[in-house]
């Protein structure tokens, strides 16, 4: 499989991360890594998301959006 971090963006105190990776079968799955703190304070959530994609750039918006949604930031 193969892993992509596309460019993260910071929302008030979280960095969102949105990930892809090429799945066997050619599709793409999204996941979206939601940083807050910092040092030992840092707290890094990683949803898993179901829906799949077949290009790597819809799936990095689908996931930047559903970390922003995850935070309570309106679409």
């Amino acid at each position: 499989m193969h892993h992509n971090q596309h460019s993260p963006h910071t929302v008030g105190k979280y960095l969102i991360s949105p990930l892809t990776r090429l799945l066997d079968n050619g599709w793409i799955a999204a996941s979206v890594s939601i940083r807050s703190g910092s040092g030992s304070a840092t707290t890094d959530r990683v949803l898993r998301l179901t829906r799949l994609f077949r290009d790597h750039l819809s799936a990095a918006n689908y996931a930047r959006a559903e970390g922003n949604q995850w935070i309570g930031v309106p679409a």
